[in-house]
């Protein structure tokens, strides 16, 4: 594909970034969100060969040093030599979960109020992997889209929908009575996570990193459960994990009962 070189383009790059668009970088980010067909895509810079999807898609390149590339994103941002300004997504709703097809197995992650985009961005990751149907955070106590949550993410901002709610608690009971299960997790809970796992639809829902999920939320989950840790006293072993690696094992849990 052509390439167009803008060597001085840093400053129309910059001047490019408007509310509601977002530069996304690094190279799993860029090629899924211009492989996705519902992500408007804007700008592409890069400092070598252009990715294929932006060809099949008509986006063209524009070739700059990576210095210009530095100047549209955060201060140490790992771009590896690729941005793409894009318009957000859509984002998803509860009624999305409540009417999947019935008998269907699915889980779904809630978040309440972790707000560090790296751990969002993280969990998303997890999502893809396991095949989660979505993840739910509040939509006032929850990072935008931004390059370092689709940069975590690693592509699965573009498949995994991120399903923003004004009220947990309320979307939790609107699952509820569709058939889905809530397990909180809590460290302190006297079940292990693993007892849940055979219900057909179940949502995890982990709190923030030291505060934990908060009272109304944990209320309205079904049950609360703890992730079995290594022997208390034994060399090594820690009593808790954060929240992004913590989803990680949940899904795992949950995905798919027959691996236990």
């Amino acid at each position: 594909m052509a390439r167009r070189k803008h060597p001085g383009t840093s400053d129309r790059a910059h001047e490019a970034t408007r509310p509601g668009a977002a530069w996304l970088y690094g190279n799993h980010a860029v090629r899924a969100a211009l492989a996705n067909p519902r992500r408007v895509c804007r700008r592409l810079l890069v400092t070598g060969e252009a990715p294929d999807e932006a060809a099949r898609r008509g986006l063209a390149a524009e070739w700059v040093a990576r210095e210009a590339i530095d100047r549209v994103l955060p201060h140490g941002a790992v771009h590896q030599g690729i941005a793409l300004l894009a318009e957000p997504l859509s984002s998803g709703a509860i009624e999305d979960l409540i009417d999947l097809p019935a008998g269907a197995h699915a889980v779904a992650v809630m978040l309440d109020q972790v707000t560090d985009p790296q751990n969002v961005g993280s969990v998303l990751r997890s999502a893809a992997a396991f095949g989660a149907a979505g993840v739910i955070v509040q939509d006032r106590h929850a990072p935008e889209e931004t390059g370092a949550l689709a940069k975590a993410a690693s592509g699965a901002l573009e498949t995994v929908p991120l399903i923003r709610t004004v009220n947990l608690s309320r979307a939790l009971g609107a699952l509820r009575e569709a058939g889905w299960w809530a397990v909180g997790l809590d460290q302190e809970a006297a079940a292990p996570l693993e007892d849940f796992a055979g219900h057909d639809r179940v949502v995890a829902v982990l709190g923030a990193e030291g505060a934990g999920l908060r009272r109304l939320v944990a209320e309205s989950c079904d049950a609360l459960a703890a992730i079995r840790m290594a022997a208390p006293g034994r060399r090594g072993a820690v009593d808790s994990l954060n929240v992004a690696n913590a989803a990680a094992v949940a899904l795992y849990v949950l995905a798919n009962p027959r691996r236990l």
